[in-house]
């Protein structure tokens, strides 16, 4: 139980001698222990040194080149200036559609927006919005979704269908096992049954008439599968780790989170009010070193011990698709009687031997992991997420949680969708479909990321993730990678910032076991002439 913690913590700082002494030993014994490591330590800073303009901590890094950051920052240099100007031109005249008189706040009001935050969406969002929120028609089948075109007519300020239907290959859905391919063998008589005896919603919280024999079922069935006394099921992934951190930590306990943790990590850690410390991404000594320091020093001020310490990780780092090392971070946090919760919303399903997360991919007992926290999105072809731990543990997150006493309970077909999903991985269904998934979007992942390297990008992602990235790099390239795929066929996710780095711009690819070997080659076909279109070949060149 988190609690535990305290009480071990205290233990380690009681004594006879006053505060100040204990604290004054704690700190001399860091010290000597930073000491002992002396040569170890300044090798690591010159290694940091050397690598502070390389991105990724996964297999390969990438290194960032001079002609790369100029170009890339001069690139947004420009669309800022530029939009400046636009902004300039727009209050002086009135003409502009920003500022026009009414869309100005009413006489005596405070504007609701900040200038520079409304900035970023007038000036640069909406000059490509059409790369997103691209809707489409049927399931989003990884052999060929249906996007619906759209035009506008007014420079992208607003996007209207025109009724005409693209077929793409699908790389960009979270449809990991490919569930969306082949629904109607693999589960619909199973989801579809489930109305029969269930509404499409309970329209109630589990605290009050939201709880079914449905989702009881798929509570053990989530505890079994990952190895864990219990579990709990959330309607949402982001809201499974926003409103459990808060449950689970408060004031004076310390939250040490990976730099490259999902903003639902983030937010809910945010929302405890518990300390947040930063490690480096994928780093256990940078890991190390903070807990080393957080347990001598303390709490800020006070120097009081921490209630609990517990470090946050992912799985499968979504927007890099860099798996975590988990044995070096178990064997770190261990050691230093800090508790690990592992975010799993890309991994379980998706690696290991069985399709039971990072804990399966890299032999580790899963009671080696305190808290296990994973969606069924991704794989499941579902929606909601799960918190899987011990008995007394889960009985407080049932009570605390806000999204399982205030949010509304899962769709009992999104429960049957879930469960059939999991069976058939498990391979409780009579067919061996489940292990096929697996192997197929293994070997489709690693062919894949091979691929683009092989054409010459600058790659991110480790091997086994159904997640690979290639580096563009340059704002304009976000827009023009994602509308050239699209004219050929291909349907693809860009991501920019903030939701990466301002200069680390990146396609996002998500392999799924429904792609066959000649989607994948069509699909590095285009990508091979969107590269040479678009020069993204850093790998060969410099100038790509």
């Amino acid at each position: 139980h988190v609690h535990a913690h305290a009480h071990a913590h205290a233990r380690a700082m009681s004594s006879a001698k006053p505060s100040w002494q204990r604290r004054r030993e704690l700190r001399k014994a860091a010290a000597e222990a930073a000491a002992r490591e002396g040569g170890e330590s300044a090798a690591r800073r010159k290694a940091a040194a050397k690598h502070a303009m390389e991105v990724g901590a996964g297999a390969e890094s990438v290194h960032i080149g001079l002609f790369v950051a100029l170009t890339t920052y001069l690139g947004y240099a420009v669309l800022v200036a530029f939009g400046h100007l636009r902004d300039f031109f727009g209050r002086l005249t009135g003409a502009s559609r920003y500022f026009a008189a009414n869309r100005r706040p009413p006489a005596g009001y405070a504007p609701l927006l900040k200038d520079w935050e409304n900035f970023y969406t007038r000036r640069l969002y909406h000059r490509i919005q059409d790369c997103w929120n691209r809707p489409y028609e049927g399931p989003p089948a990884a052999r060929c979704t249906r996007v619906l075109e759209r035009v506008s007519q007014d420079g992208n300020y607003s996007l209207n269908q025109s009724g005409e239907v693209r077929e793409c290959v699908n790389l960009g859905s979270y449809n990991y096992l490919g569930f969306a391919d082949d629904w109607n063998e693999t589960c619909r008589d199973d989801v579809l049954a489930s109305l029969d005896a269930f509404p499409p919603s309970l329209c109630s919280g589990r605290f009050d008439a939201g709880t079914t024999s449905l989702h009881r079922e798929l509570e053990e069935l989530v505890a079994r599968f990952v190895g864990k006394p219990a579990a709990i099921c959330f309607n949402m992934g982001y809201g499974t780790n926003a409103s459990t951190i808060p449950s689970l930590a408060g004031p004076g306990a310390l939250l040490i989170s990976d730099a490259l943790n999902h903003t639902s990590l983030v937010n809910g850690s945010r929302a405890s009010g518990a300390t947040v410390r930063i490690f480096k991404h994928n780093d256990e000594r940078a890991l190390e070193q903070l807990l080393r320091q957080a347990i001598s020093q303390g709490q800020p001020r006070t120097h009081k011990p921490w209630s609990k310490i517990i470090v946050m990780v992912e799985g499968i780092y979504s927007m890099e698709g860099e798996v975590c090392p988990l044995p070096k971070i178990l064997e770190v946090a261990h050691r230093y009687k800090a508790y690990v919760y592992l975010d799993e919303a890309h991994s379980i399903g998706a690696l290991g031997p069985h399709g039971r997360g990072i804990c399966d991919h890299w032999g580790v007992d899963h009671a080696d992991v305190d808290i296990l926290m994973g969606t069924f999105t991704k794989s499941f072809g579902a929606m909601g997420g799960y918190i899987a731990a011990s008995k007394d543990f889960i009985a407080q997150v049932r009570r605390h949680a806000a999204s399982s006493v205030y949010g509304t309970t899962m769709s009992p077909v999104v429960v049957a969708q879930t469960l059939r999903a999991f069976r058939v991985i498990l391979g409780e269904d009579g067919t061996n479909i489940g292990r096929e998934k697996i192997l197929a979007l293994r070997a489709n992942s690693n062919y894949f990321r091979e691929g683009l390297k092989a054409l010459g990008c600058e790659v991110l992602g480790d091997v086994d993730s159904p997640v690979c990235c290639v580096l563009l790099y340059n704002p304009t390239k976000i827009a023009a990678f994602s509308r050239e795929c699209f004219k050929r066929g291909l349907a693809v996710v860009v991501v920019g910032f903030p939701a990466t780095p301002l200069i680390t711009s990146r396609a996002r690819f998500c392999l799924s076991a429904g792609h066959r070997r000649e989607d994948l080659d069509r699909a590095l076909k285009m990508v091979d002439e969107v590269c040479d279109v678009l020069k993204l070949k850093y790998r060969k060149r410099m100038t790509g």
